[in-house]
């Protein structure tokens, strides 16, 4: 625990009626303890000290020290001028560091011994932690138990499994949880792993009068048990109460007999339901004294007179409905549609490097690239027939420009047939064949001819 010295800066009169006693943390805040410094050494807090232990010595951290340590001393019962109080020795040095940390290393692993033996022995118990002093002396169990365990048999394994000397401690779930620490709720760090020194109980009745609903679940704790801020509001409550009339748990109307289900100790309203209906009618004191008195007298008033809860809270508006459907034309995007693909179709023609070829330069191409392209698989539909020759005749050149783009039908494209890959009117050789070039060769026969 971080504790804030509030009284370092203020001036005393008597600098030799000082508070001679100083709070010693342990194990990071899990345990503290008062110690008398007689030395004329002036500690700091934060300040690692050498202190009496258990047959030792042991190594903690200055957590208080000047005059708010005698209010802690009073807030906590002890007296500052008991001759019993252990001492400050000396400020830590490195040996007795190096044999802090060794002995705290072992912590660990003695915590995992230990349940193992209790498991053994079958001991209803649960050890939650294990404290060695820093000279390796003496360890703390800490354990948890709902009845009275028999550990004196458990304490000789311990000590002969460990060779220290060995102290049991029992805690309850709120210890435990102070000592694990954690996140409430709330968003900020545990009140007893920080702040709050004392348990007191809590019970259900906590909960109603401060009108919260009796779910286990919420009201609870990392500890189990109900929380400790169930009370930290519970006098306010209590005070506020005061001011509501007793005995008002039924009252008699023409309707029925209104039962009262909450009271509202901010608005001053008390809330009431009728047997034929669900409905909450929240009424003012001044009118649940007057049905009381009336119904004392023998009159039953013919209504509630319930009150008008309004909301200072603003209500949010929510948006309209706006139904564009029709408002908007597609023609638009439509016309960007068709746009896009003219552009992607000259971009074909024009961007796949050379104009579309024609039968003299594709064979000149099957010339050159037909000797190291693989041959691909033949479709199975292809008849296996003779094929008729191809005619010889001129035909005349395809214009190299751009055609237009509004002749081009938009229907389905008849797909091109397959070239055959072994032999054909084109000649695998190099020279230009074609049946445009006059002067060429003619065509070879076809497989089936052959």
């Amino acid at each position: 625990m971080n504790a804030y010295d509030w009284l370092q800066n203020l001036p005393f009169a008597d600098p030799e009626a000082a508070c001679k006693v100083v709070e010693v943390s342990f194990n990071n805040g899990s345990r503290k303890d008062f110690f008398r410094n007689n030395t004329l050494t002036v500690f700091e807090k934060g300040e690692q000290v050498t202190v009496e232990g258990v047959s030792g010595v042991d190594v903690g951290e200055i957590n208080l020290h000047g005059e708010i340590v005698r209010i802690q001393m009073k807030k906590r019962g002890a007296n500052e001028f008991d001759p019993e109080m252990k001492k400050v020795l000396r400020r830590a040095n490195e040996r007795d560091l190096e044999l802090l940390k060794v002995n705290k290393a072992r912590e660990a692993e003695a915590l995992i011994r230990a349940r193992a033996i209790a498991r053994q022995l079958k001991l209803e118990m649960k050890v939650s932690e294990v404290e060695i002093q820093a000279d390796g002396r003496k360890a703390t169990f800490f354990y948890i138990a709902d009845d009275r365990v028999d550990f004196r048999e458990l304490i000789k394994i311990y000590a002969g499994e460990f060779k220290v000397k060995v102290e049991m401690r029992q805690i309850g779930a709120r210890q435990e949880a102070a000592k694990v620490g954690g996140i409430g709720s709330c968003g900020r760090e545990l009140c007893c792993s920080t702040w709050l020194t004392d348990f007191k109980s809590v019970n259900t009745t906590a909960a109603r009068y401060q009108n919260l609903s009796i779910n286990q679940t919420k009201l609870s704790g990392q500890c189990g048990r109900l929380k400790c801020c169930l009370n930290y509001e519970l006098d306010t409550y209590l005070d506020a109460l005061q001011g509501f009339p007793d005995r008002a748990d039924t009252i008699r109307v023409a309707r029925g007999t209104a039962t009262l289900i909450k009271k509202d100790i901010f608005k001053n309203l008390m809330w009431y339901v009728l047997p034929d209906s669900n409905k909450q009618y929240p009424l003012t004191i001044e009118r649940v004294r007057k049905i009381m008195s009336q119904n004392a007298q023998g009159i039953v008033p013919d209504e509630l007179e319930a009150v008008d809860v309004t909301s200072t809270k603003p209500k949010e508006v929510e948006p309209e409905f706006v139904d564009v459907v029709g408002q908007i034309s597609l023609r638009s995007l439509e016309k960007n549609d068709r746009r896009r693909k003219q552009q992607q179709q000259q971009q074909k023609q024009k961007g796949g490097g050379q104009p579309p070829r024609g039968p003299q330069q594709g064979q000149q191409g099957q010339g050159q690239q037909g000797q190291n392209r693989p041959a691909q698989p033949q479709p199975q539909q292809r008849q296996q027939g003779p094929r008729p020759p191809r005619p010889q005749g001129d035909r005349p050149p395809r214009p190299q420009g751009d055609r237009p783009q509004g002749d081009r039908p938009q229907g389905d494209r008849p797909s091109r047939p397959q070239r055959p890959q072994g032999g054909g009117p084109r000649n695998q050789g190099g020279g230009n064949t074609g049946g445009n070039n006059p002067k060429g060769p003619k065509p070879g026969p076809t497989p089936g001819e052959a």
